[in-house]
């Protein structure tokens, strides 16, 4: 009996065991209606003066112009119907791990049930003592074929066991796989959003070239001239919006083009996560540290008292030798409040907590050949945002690796879950962005 409770016992051991500051002058309504304006009047001018150009030197009409619409357009739609192929690839995918699952499962139960009537017959025999045995038989012989007997059931047992174990370590494994698929499903969903949404505009791009221009230079030409204008206009309200308090546009595109040259990682994303973090470096944290042994803090601006702002040591012992490197007063220095339930920290534009900036700090000052890693620095800040989407698989390029290295950017080891929601945003605001820097370079 005493080996029954044994084996129940090692049976239940193994098997049951940050807000963004908008400026005043516009709100972020207005500012990125503003934005979707420049980027279609930005998209529309360089068609036109690709269709001038073309008329000037070759005498191309404006059904030229529509074929290469017309040729775009296509190209759009099938990018929807290769995420739509994806999308049911990985639904059978999802099935085919299911059933997989399903499979295993049965499997499970069906070695349980075995494993029990093992467990009956060994206990069976346990009730019975040697001399029981001599009593009730008379001869010894068949009292060890008996014990014969049970030691080909212990050992049955314990292959029951390792078959139990097996079958579980594939059962989990099946459940991570599906898991992700269901995870890289969400995620191409919403690349196919995207997709469509480039087909409609691009229709309605053609549209309007249909109806403005009717194949004649001189209204191409008025119609150039009135997008440089309204294109200036709206520049003027908003490149300056952007430039008025955290790092000057211009320079953040420039630093994140130096970040993409050694990271491979695309710009826009890159100003993307910066956008999300402290709106291009307008919000760099609201709280101050106010004790390094216990890592209280208060509220920058309020004196709030804020207990457990940074994590000790964990954040506090690195956070107080950069602040000495960098040459700063850690006690009026701003980083980012605890959130309910975890700590605050977060240092500069990227908004690094002090333990993620230590282990890619010897990485910045190597690349940037740098003596010392500073977090406020918006050069070295958002080259370390570039090494980190780096590490997380953006340099990939796909819309599956950017999003799934923002959404490691946010929430780490629990990307697939918490993370989800950060990523989604992320690639909205790297869409936005893309248009900006292609007008940049375009003019």
């Amino acid at each position: 009996m005493k080996r029954f409770l044994f084996v129940l016992s090692l049976f239940a051991v193994l098997f049951i065991a940050p807000v963004a500051i908008i400026a005043q002058e516009l709100s972020g309504e207005e500012r990125a209606q503003l934005e979707r304006q420049l980027a279609d009047l930005e998209r529309e001018m360089k068609k036109t003066q690709a269709t001038i150009d073309s008329l000037s030197a070759e005498g191309a009409s404006l059904q030229r112009d529509i074929a290469i619409l017309d040729g775009e357009i296509k190209k759009a739609k099938l990018q929807v119907r290769t995420t739509e192929t994806e999308i049911k690839a990985l639904s059978a995918g999802i099935t085919i791990h299911s059933r997989t699952l399903g499979t295993l499962s049965e499997k499970m139960t069906r070695e349980q049930e075995s494993l029990a009537q093992i467990l009956r017959q060994t206990d069976a025999i346990d009730d019975i003592s040697i001399v029981e045995a001599v009593l009730s038989t008379g001869d010894l012989s068949d009292v060890f074929g008996d014990l014969d007997t049970f030691t080909s059931i212990k050992q049955a047992m314990r292959v029951s066991f390792e078959e139990l174990r097996d079958t579980r370590i594939a059962t989990e494994r099946e459940k991570i796989g599906l898991e992700g698929r269901r995870t890289d499903q969400e995620i191409l969903r919403s690349a196919l959003i995207l997709d469509q949404k480039k087909v409609q505009a691009k229709e309605a791009e053609k549209r309007s070239l249909l109806a403005q221009t009717k194949g004649q230079e001189s209204q191409y030409r008025q119609l150039k001239t009135s997008q440089e204008q309204t294109a200036a206009q709206i520049r003027a309200k908003l490149f300056p919006l952007r430039d008025t308090s955290g790092i000057q546009f211009g320079d953040a595109v420039k630093y994140a083009q130096s970040a993409s040259r050694v990271t491979g990682v695309r710009p826009a994303l890159i100003l993307a996560i910066l956008s999300q973090e402290s709106d291009l470096g307008k919000n760099v944290g609201q709280c101050l540290i106010t004790s390094l042994e216990t890592g209280d803090g208060k509220g920058k601006n309020t004196g709030t008292p804020f207990p457990g702002t940074m994590k000790v040591p964990r954040d506090t012992v690195p956070f107080a030798r950069l602040m000495a490197a960098a040459g700063r007063d850690w006690r009026a220095t701003p980083i980012s409040c605890p959130l309910p339930g975890g700590y605050g920290g977060a240092m500069g534009p990227t908004q690094f907590i002090p333990s993620t900036w230590e282990m890619y700090e010897g990485r910045i000052k190597s690349t940037l050949g740098v003596g010392a890693a500073d977090p406020w620095n918006p050069l070295h800040a958002i080259t370390a945002t570039g090494l980190y989407l780096s590490d997380g698989g953006a340099a990939g390029g796909s819309y599956i690796a950017e999003h799934t290295a923002a959404a490691k950017y946010y929430a780490g080891g629990n990307w697939a879950t918490s993370g989800q929601g950060y990523a989604t945003s992320v690639m909205g605001k790297a869409a936005a962005f893309q248009k900006d820097i292609d007008f940049l370079s375009a003019n």
